[in-house]
Parts: C-alpha cells; structure tokens; sequence
C-alpha cells in the first residue's frame, strides 16, 4: 500500500484551490500518464487524473485483496491516514454486500457516496466523495476521488479518468509483475498447494507425490515465505485469490 500522506494531517484547513486540468489535450495527458507511471511515478500518475477532472484527492483500491482486513485493500492515497483507515473498513464493507452482478454493471458508472459523520474534512470540501470502479483484466479497482464542495464533476469526465486509470493501473501491474517473477513458485509448490487446498495432509501427499514427509513441508514452507502468509490456510487463500490452484 502507498498512502503517499499516510503521516500527515490535512495541509490546510480549507478545501486546496483546485485547477481544472483541461488546459492540457487528452493527449497530452495520456503522454504524461505513460511517462510518469513508466518511471515509477504511480502516484504522480493518480494526481494527474485528479486534477484534470477537477478533484482535490484521490484514493485507488484493490478489491480482491479487501477479503483481508486492515488496509491491504488500498493501493495509493494521499488522503490522511486517519481518513483512509475509515474509509478502508467502508470498502471492505460496501464490497462485501455487492453481488457480482451490481459490480459488473458498476463498471465506469460514477456514483457519490457521504463521508462518515465522524470524518473531519477541510473547509469548503464536499462531504461527499465520488467513486468510480473499473477493471485491469480480472481484477476490480475503485477509484475515490474528494472534490471542492462547489464544484460539480462531470459524469463523462469521470468515466474519462477512470478508463486512463485502467490505463495507468496496467502499466504498474506489468512492472509489478516482472519485478515478482524471481518469487513465482514452482511447478511442485503449486501441486503442494493443491493437495493442502483439497485437505490432505504432509503424510499424505509424500504418499501421492512419491517423495518425504520433510520435504513437503520444506516446500510448504517455502510457498508461505514467497507468498507473506503465516499458515496453510492463508497460504490457499492467496492462491485462491491468485487463480494458482
């Protein structure tokens, strides 16, 4: 997660002067959107879009990983950290309750939602925020934007930034995944998986697989080193997750 101002507070108490980004083509934009995110600049990325619709902040979210709690659902922010847990358990929530066909009709259709009563924003910020969800392959995004209290966004604008964020959230996964290849599993790993998610045990699979009880678990020790999961039951949800069994 990239909560870009994860440790600050709000840098002003009114709502930051916004300029409309539309001095610049599309073109432009989709130029500087490659530029930055090749370089790494994710984030440079999501507050080119933000200002060129108008908005003040964003916040992008994952929605496969919002099976989990805490905030492993939030990919880049620059809202405050106290505002961005809050919203996190909102998310979890709200994508919990959606049937996968409300979220299939959701795509590229923006739609506001109100800020908890408990959330302290700047003057002259609206109490609502603006969301729009779209899809990198398989994989389900949100994109939350906060915006002046007095400014109205346009629904084609945001349906616009949404699709150059699908854009720019393609090119990070790329990167992303070339940079994880060194830590992809093995063919072996993958059948150890396999056997555990269909519940068998170390004894049984060395039986199946024709070799030691020690080295299946030397192999199911190393699928959680590779894959940040504690036991064998995170370990099959994240391959779950992954489409790896």
């Amino acid at each position: 997660m990239d909560v870009s101002q994860a440790e600050v507070v709000w840098p002003l108490q009114t709502a930051v002067p916004h300029k409309c980004g539309r001095g610049i083509s599309r073109e432009q934009l989709i130029r500087r959107l490659a530029e930055t995110a090749e370089r790494g600049g994710f984030a440079n990325a999501l507050a080119a879009l933000t200002e060129y619709v108008g908005a003040t902040h964003y916040l992008l979210a994952r929605h496969e990983l919002s099976q989990d709690s805490g905030l492993d659902c939030i990919v880049c922010s620059d809202w405050p950290f106290d505002v961005v847990r809050r919203l996190a358990a909102i998310v979890v929530g709200l994508n919990a309750k959606t049937t996968e066909l409300e979220k299939c009709l959701a795509v590229l259709q923006p739609c506001f939602h109100a800020m908890p009563d408990d959330v302290d924003l700047p003057r002259g910020v609206s109490r609502e925020y603006c969301v729009v969800a779209f899809n990198v392959g398989r994989t389900r995004f949100s994109l939350m934007l906060l915006f002046p209290a007095d400014v109205i966004l346009s629904q084609e604008g945001l349906r616009d930034i949404a699709l150059l964020a699908a854009y720019v959230a393609s090119l990070k996964t790329s990167v992303d995944v070339r940079q994880e290849r060194e830590c992809e599993l093995t063919e072996r790993e993958i059948e150890c998986l396999f056997w555990i998610a269909e519940g068998k045990t170390s004894e049984e699979i060395a039986v199946i697989l024709g070799i030691s009880r020690n080295t299946i678990n030397n192999y199911i020790t190393s699928v959680m080193r590779k894959t940040a999961t504690r036991t064998r039951s995170e370990a099959i949800a994240h391959a779950v997750r992954n489409n790896l069994v």
